[in-house]
């Protein structure tokens, strides 16, 4: 880190559809999902409960994660992802120019956690439930994204 800055996402939550999984130009699989989080809280003055929920669109690329993901999340797991923060931009056919903001897992900085009991797990030896990605991943596949994907993540991939 030589210039000082840090880009680090931490989040815990639910997946709120199944995840899909791509293949690449480059013939390497991808995944893609959003979960959310939910803040609650009570007002001090009128004591009525409240509740806000985000989404979060998640995008990974490590090879090992996207077995992960591919074998065991699905619509509801609950799960702990560690990446980076990556707005793309992208022109869409009526020629607007669109913006979206993802967590990016990919290479040696990734984690993913999945937190639910795995008793339905399709491996029964199953017991890690946490995955770093390894130093050995190669150069970021991020930028090689082709058009077609990057039409197919936008807005209406968003479940609000």
């Amino acid at each position: 880190m030589s210039n000082g800055t840090v880009n680090k996402v931490i989040l815990v939550g639910n997946l709120g559809r199944d995840p899909e999984i791509r293949t690449m130009q480059n013939g390497k699989e991808m995944a893609n999902f959003s979960i959310a989080t939910t803040e609650s809280w009570t007002d001090k003055f009128s004591g009525a409960r409240s509740e806000k929920t985000d989404w979060h669109n998640i995008v990974v690329f490590s090879e090992g994660l996207v077995k992960v993901v591919k074998d065991f999340a699905r619509k509801g797991s609950k799960v702990y992802v560690e990446g980076s923060l990556r707005t793309r931009k992208w022109t869409d056919q009526s020629g607007s120019e669109k913006y979206i903001t993802e967590v990016v897992l990919q290479n040696f900085n990734s984690a993913l956690a999945l937190l639910d009991s795995r008793s339905g797990a399709p491996n029964s030896d199953y017991k890690s439930n946490e995955y770093k990605q390894g130093e050995t991943e190669q150069k970021s596949e991020y930028e090689s994204f082709d058009n077609g994907v990057k039409e197919e993540l936008i807005d209406d991939e968003i479940p609000f």
